[in-house]
Formats: C-alpha cells, sequence, structure tokens
C-alpha cells in the first residue's frame, strides 16, 4: 500500500491522483448563456447528483489559470440557470470539441454543430441531440480553494425540468442500456458502459 499526503502535492498532483482514482465520472455538458446573449457549451466531470428533494446537482468548475472563473461559471452566477446534458456515445466527438478553449464572444455549440432548441422552464437553450437534459435553476454557488485564493465554483443547480428521450424512459426510470452513457477517466480516457449488472439489497434477518 502507498501513503501520499496531499498537502505534499501540488494542484495539479492531486488533480491527477484524484481523476484517475475517483472513476468512472458521468460527464455533464453544459449550456449556459452570457448577459449578450451568446450560448456557451462545456463538458465538466465533477459533477453528481446530491439529492432527489429538492432535486439538487453539482458541478464543480475549475478556475483558469488559478483564479479566472470561466465562462459557464460567470454565466450561471449572472443568469442563474443552465441546462445539463447527459453524455452519450453519440455526443462524445462534439462534446470533446466543446473542451476547446474558443473566445467568450464564440458559442462552441455553433462550432462543434450542435442543434439548440428551447427550453421549457428556463430561458437558456438546450442541446437538442441528447437523450436526456436537465432543466437547472441556480441554487447556491460556492467558490473553495485554499487560503490564498479560490480556485474553483462548485454550482449548485435545481432541477426544474426533466427532459428524457422516449425511448430511453419505462416506468418512471432512465434505462441504463438504452442511455449508453460514457464516463470520463483519468488523463484523455474514457469508459462506456457496456457490462450492467443487477444485485438485490440485503434483507435483514430476523
Amino acid at each position: 500500500m502507498i501513503y501520499i499526503d496531499p498537502k505534499k502535492l501540488t494542484s495539479k498532483e492531486n488533480y491527477r491522483l484524484l481523476s484517475s482514482a475517483v472513476i468512472p465520472r458521468p460527464i455533464a455538458l453544459v449550456t449556459s448563456e452570457s448577459d449578450e446573449g451568446i450560448v456557451n457549451a462545456a463538458p465538466f466531470s465533477f459533477f453528481n447528483v446530491l439529492t432527489s428533494s429538492p432535486p439538487l446537482i453539482s458541478i464543480s468548475i475549475g478556475r483558469r489559470n488559478g483564479d479566472i472563473v470561466k465562462d459557464t461559471a460567470k454565466n450561471i452566477l449572472s443568469k442563474k440557470e443552465f441546462v445539463v446534458h447527459i453524455i452519450d456515445e453519440t455526443l462524445v466527438p462534439q462534446m470533446n470539441d466543446t473542451s476547446y478553449e474558443y473566445p467568450s464572444n464564440i458559442s462552441e455549440v455553433e462550432q462543434v454543430g450542435f442543434t439548440l432548441i428551447e427550453s421549457k422552464n428556463i430561458q437558456v437553450p438546450a442541446i437538442g441531440e441528447a437523450k436526456v437534459r436537465l432543466e437547472c435553476i441556480l441554487h447556491e454557488s460556492i467558490p473553495l480553494g485554499t487560503a490564498e485564493q479560490y480556485n474553483c465554483d462548485l454550482i449548485i443547480g435545481e432541477v426544474v425540468m426533466f427532459h428524457i428521450d422516449e425511448d430511453t424512459h419505462e416506468n418512471g426510470k432512465v434505462l441504463a442500456e438504452k442511455l449508453n452513457t460514457v464516463g470520463r477517466l483519468g488523463r484523455a480516457e474514457y469508459a462506456r458502459m457496456k457490462d450492467v449488472f443487477s444485485l438485490p439489497r440485503p434483507i435483514k434477518k430476523n
């Protein structure tokens, strides 16, 4: 067993360990809108569910060069709403292309060829190609970091509308085998969710 003290590592070294150990991670492709009306799209894998009542999700958005707030976080903090798209195999190439650092006045959605559609309960548009979309409003934002400076913005969003492709939905749930999600591993590696198994919860014995 190897023991590693994170306090003795750099931020980059801690990131490398965390991102390669906590796997696979779901990927949120987030659309947000700037004050100028530019629709931004960016993928984040430090993302998960927090609670179901109310339905809350969290996205950790690292700051650029240590302390520069990224466009997605800036837009969400300003407009208080955004859309999360769950990544499946068909979306991977374009999702990856949105991670390119375009200028703030350029829409990643247009550059990679996604189709924008109207949302139901919020103003921020969604990506039509996604099989599962979550319209969200900002519940809370928490800047995180060290005593010297913040290096990340934790966004907590409340889901106000689910969009689910009919073929992937059955009896109130999303069918994993129909959605074919892709998870993020370490470095530039991804995983397909192909091997699904069921395991019943243990029953308390008298």
